[in-house]
């Protein structure tokens, strides 16, 4: 069985492929169109986007022209970090799914506690309420199959679970050896909340580190490949970002096990040494 065919259960019984594909800073059009397609034929099952990356038509176009079925492929969309109001969310919700050309979605993200120009404020906690109550309607609606946060901390998790009746299924936070927010990690998955590692190469920085370079060579993989079986070995679930079909092929080699040593000498990496 292929790791990108394995899964994750989601807190309401919905499965999740373990790797998922990342496309942002990815650009719509031909780019994301090509990326996807490549990145279907190389195995993966899980794509994620969001309305803030511009690609949520690409994305949409290349899984129907693929030969992999729609309900076969799991796809994450998100609602813009700005969008603060009830109305609002079901709006932008509406536009992705117009984008998208689908009937439902299999998960639907806040894209943030905050608006991105006033990222780490605590003004929102009432709006995140209200924009929960708008994503809990759209979820008893079936047009999206489970529903979570991104960039959520402990604070912002919290605010969210004192008023909901369906609790987030993910929280997609940034995430990659040397860097594993300790706190927020443990406090969702002790909600039963999976959590998603974006940038889990930290934007390239990783292939920067000579202790990674290091690792890889023992371990006869590449930077990329190490870096995502670390997250996996840690029940986090990773979403690399690729554009040439090479290294999309390559991020999905990740038949090796990394050694409880050489997982708290990644653990143990100074976040600061990647920006």
């Amino acid at each position: 069985m292929s790791i990108l065919t394995e899964t994750y259960p989601l807190n309401n019984g919905i499965q999740i492929p373990k790797v998922g594909f990342g496309t942002w800073q990815i650009p719509g059009g031909q780019p994301t169109y090509d990326a996807v397609t490549v990145a279907l034929k190389a195995g993966y099952r899980h794509i994620d986007t969001a309305k803030a990356y511009r690609n949520e038509e690409s994305v949409g176009q290349a899984i129907f022209d693929s030969d992999v079925d729609r309900e076969n492929v799991f796809v994450t969309s998100k609602l813009p970090a700005e969008t603060k109001t009830y109305d609002g969310v079901i709006e932008d919700f509406q536009s992705t799914m117009k984008a998208l050309d689908f009937s439902y979605l299999d998960l639907y993200l806040i894209h943030a506690p905050w608006p991105w120009a006033q990222r780490g404020s605590t003004e929102y906690d009432e709006a995140n309420r209200e924009v929960w109550q708008a994503m809990q309607d759209i979820y008893n609606s079936g047009k999206a199959k489970a529903i979570g946060v991104s960039n959520f901390n402990v604070h912002d998790l919290q605010n969210i679970l004192e008023v909901a009746d369906v609790k987030p299924a993910v929280n997609q936070i940034r995430y990659f050896a040397g860097y594993t927010e300790p706190q927020i990690t443990k406090f969702t998955k002790d909600n039963g909340i999976l959590v998603e590692a974006y940038s889990p190469l930290a934007t390239g920085a990783l292939f920067e580190n000579q202790d990674i370079q290091d690792l890889a060579t023992k371990y006869g993989v590449s930077v990329a490949q190490l870096a995502i079986k670390f997250v996996l070995q840690n029940g986090v679930l990773p979403l690399p970002k690729a554009v040439s079909e090479a290294h999309i092929k390559n991020n999905t080699q990740l038949d090796f096990e990394i050694s409880p040593e050489d997982m708290q000498r990644l653990d143990n990496l100074s976040g600061s040494d990647f920006g």
